[in-house]
């Protein structure tokens, strides 16, 4: 029971969690898709329950240029107002000027929504949810009613001649009912202006034949300035050139005596001239030259100082680039000796300790094999004994390699046939001392404290007794 009612509070808590991310889940795409951002060219106009503004009063729709804004579900909606301008081609007809002159002011205004915070509230009220051209129609009214308005207050002659007042006339009377829709003004082009009476014609005509008037007399005038200066020049002409013929004379006389005194002072002027030239060629040689020299001294001893501070710095350079190569090298040396070192320490320590193992095994090993020995022979007396014996024939083979390599080429005996005391000839005494300068088997196993087979070594008595063989005196010759 209790197992059951677990299960189902397992599952019960399982379904909650899954509901609840999903809600979550559905919160968050809820956020993602009402949170709309406005492009630079538009103006996102949000609509439906809006919050009062930061004056209290309350608002209609809320207009963001730019940014961002979450719209909440079910409550509030947006849309974008073009922010692009339009052009209004107005041909205002039959427009009555102050001077009751009715005028013909063909004109070219170009619109767009204002994104001014305080006038884009005016286009989301009261643009909101029209098209292009419907806006274009509203703005357009309004336009004819204002340029009609201020041609009324204006002359003919101020607007055909002053259009810069015109265009800042309609523009001030125009922007100002435009920004009620929630419109800018952006730019007035009054492309021409006529009338059906002539009378502007006729003003230009009056204007043209004043100009042209203006332009004969001025001709005329310069035409009679023209004639007078000419006689005068004419008249001053020949005046001028009776004085300069007389006066020309006396100057070519006068001229001529100038001329040969200048061409003597000329002369002289030179031959000083040459002098001083030559003088001032030669002193200016001369320092050239002393210039020259310093100039070239200095450059010596600059070009020597530049040489030797080469050579220093060479050398300098040299010998620091060779120091510091010395040095690693050095290092590098030092290093690789360090790890040479290292690699043999171990190698070492490694055959030590593989040694130490092996010896380790060795003698675990003859330590069994000697308890065993002891535990066979009964005694460890007994187990020395059989080891000894176990070595006897080493032992023999040791006393034989003594003298294995022992070269005897001849030897001589000489032998008379005397016996010693010992009933003995000398030559039986030469080889039994030489036999016996081996260690006999007797004495190796006495040492060992063992004891030979009486049929492998009979005790002395039985020596002995054994008579002693006459040998006669021989000479024996051995190679």
């Amino acid at each position: 029971m209790l197992n059951l009612l677990a299960s189902e509070t397992m599952t019960l808590v399982i379904i909650l969690v899954v509901v609840i991310a999903l809600v979550l889940l559905m919160l968050l795409m809820v956020v993602l898709l009402r949170y709309k951002k406005c492009p630079s060219d538009k103006i996102m106009v949000i609509y439906g329950k809006i919050a009062s503004g930061k004056d209290g009063t309350n608002r209609s729709a809320k207009c963001i240029h730019g940014g961002a804004a979450f719209i909440w579900p079910f409550i509030q909606s947006y849309t974008f107002l073009d922010l692009n301008p339009f052009s209004i081609q107005v041909d205002l007809k039959s427009a009555l000027s102050k001077q009751n002159i009715r005028i013909d002011v063909p004109s070219i205004f170009t619109v767009g929504i204002s994104d001014d915070p305080t006038v884009m509230q005016n286009a989301a009220v009261r643009l909101l949810g029209l098209s292009p051209k419907q806006i274009s129609e509203l703005a357009k009214d309004i336009i004819f009613g204002q340029l009609r308005l201020v041609i009324a207050t204006m002359d003919i002659e101020e607007i055909n001649t002053d259009r810069e007042k015109f265009s800042e006339a309609i523009s001030r009377n125009v922007e100002g009912e435009l920004k009620k829709l929630g419109l800018k003004l952006i730019n007035v082009n009054v492309t021409d202006i006529s009338d059906d009476s002539g009378y502007i014609t006729a003003l230009g005509k009056e204007a043209t034949a004043k100009a042209i008037n203006d332009a004969k007399i001025s001709v005329a005038e310069e035409d009679k300035k023209g004639a007078i200066g000419q006689a005068n020049a004419q008249m001053q002409q020949r005046i001028t050139v009776a004085e300069a013929e007389s006066r020309a004379i006396d100057g070519e006389n006068k001229a001529k005596a100038d001329i040969a005194q200048s061409r003597a002072l000329l002369r002289q002027k030179e031959a000083e001239a040459m002098k001083l030239a030559v003088t001032a060629e030669n002193v200016q040689a001369a320092k050239a030259k002393e210039e020259s020299y310093a100039a070239e001294q200095s450059a010596e001893i600059a070009r020597a100082s530049r040489e030797k501070a080469t050579k220093e710095a060479d050398v300098i350079v040299a010998s620091e680039i060779e120091k510091r190569r010395i040095e690693i090298e050095a290092d590098a040396e030092a290093e690789n000796i360090r790890r040479r070192a290292k690699g043999e320490a171990d190698a070492i320590f490694a055959k030590r300790e593989a040694e130490a193992r092996g010896l380790y095994e060795t003698l675990s090993k003859q330590a069994e094999g000697m308890d065993k020995l002891v535990k066979a022979a009964g005694t460890s007396d007994e187990a020395v004994r059989l080891m000894i014996a176990d070595k006897l024939e080493e032992l023999v083979a040791t006393q034989v390699e003594a003298i294995k390599n022992l070269k005897i080429d001849k030897i001589t005996v000489w032998d008379n046939g005397a016996q010693g005391a010992d009933g003995k000839t000398s030559t039986a005494n030469f080889l039994s001392g030489m036999m016996k300068s081996l260690p006999p088997l007797d004495d190796l196993y006495a040492m060992a404290g063992l004891n030979l087979p009486k049929i492998v070594a009979p005790t002395e008595k039985a020596q002995e007794a054994k008579p002693a063989k006459k040998t006669e005196p021989k000479k024996s010759e051995k190679k």
